[in-house]
């Protein structure tokens, strides 16, 4: 994506682009948010001169209302790039995923969980929307096709937010027996300052979905439940569905 003329091959006779890139997490040595902003400007600028029809992003809930949350932030400028360059898009904007990651994150989590706590995000009374990465995947399938789609800035998640002790709750109503909650922290640092500034922003209040459009676009809105589940099978600690 920082290679503008292997993106001329990449989407030449395409019909259709999405985007999920990101660099900001720095997964890989050299990542960055030069991804998040210049990345997508230049698949954008490619996708416009192949005459590509329709512009799925990936984006971010809320990010227009973030401004001191760099990787946010460059969502909203992507959005707003395609509004200027007239490209026919999609926007979708989940909330937090609730997923089994890989590596060490994933091996944190179950330790945390075999020790009777789990991390959350806020405190009692500021919630936060989450969703099923499974949930995101069928929008985005569907978000190609949907011609009432175009165009728009769309809120992804589940039928109610959580607060991170209501978040404890249920995960110990599904996994049945105690779990208490453990404040995360963002550390300092890189894209650590990063996911500090995120940590900051879930405290306003401001990270929660307004559901009706994707309920209008994509069918019945999920149940929290079902992301949390899916999370905790991936995990290996809940048997299938």
């Amino acid at each position: 994506m920082l290679d503008p003329k292997s993106l001329q091959a990449a989407v030449a006779g395409a019909s259709g682009v999405i985007t999920s890139a990101i660099g900001y997490s720095q997964r890989r040595e050299g990542d960055s948010l030069r991804t998040d902003r210049e990345g997508n400007r230049n698949l954008v600028d490619a996708a416009k001169r192949a005459g590509v029809s329709r512009f799925v992003l990936l984006s971010i809930l809320a990010c227009d209302q973030a401004p001191d949350v760099p990787h946010f932030w460059a969502k909203k400028e992507t959005e707003d790039y395609l509004s200027q360059q007239g490209l026919p898009f999609v926007s979708l904007r989940p909330g937090a995923f609730l997923f089994a990651p890989e590596g060490g994150y994933g091996q944190m989590i179950r330790q945390g969980l075999a020790q009777g706590q789990v991390f959350g995000m806020t405190p009692q009374g500021i919630r936060i929307t989450y969703i099923a990465p499974s949930e995101v995947a069928r929008a985005i399938a569907m978000a190609v096709d949907e011609p009432r789609a175009v165009g728009q800035k769309i809120d992804l998640g589940s039928d109610r937010p959580l607060s991170g002790p209501e978040y404890a709750e249920l995960i110990s109503k599904l996994l049945g027996r105690p779990i208490r909650l453990a404040q995360m922290q963002g550390g300092r640092g890189g894209s650590n300052d990063d996911m500090a500034a995120m940590f900051r922003f879930f405290q306003t209040g401001k990270y929660v979905a307004d559901t009706r459009r994707q309920g209008e676009l994509f069918g019945p809105i999920p149940k929290v439940e079902e992301a949390a589940r899916q999370m905790l099978a991936g995990l290996g600690l809940l048997k299938g569905p």
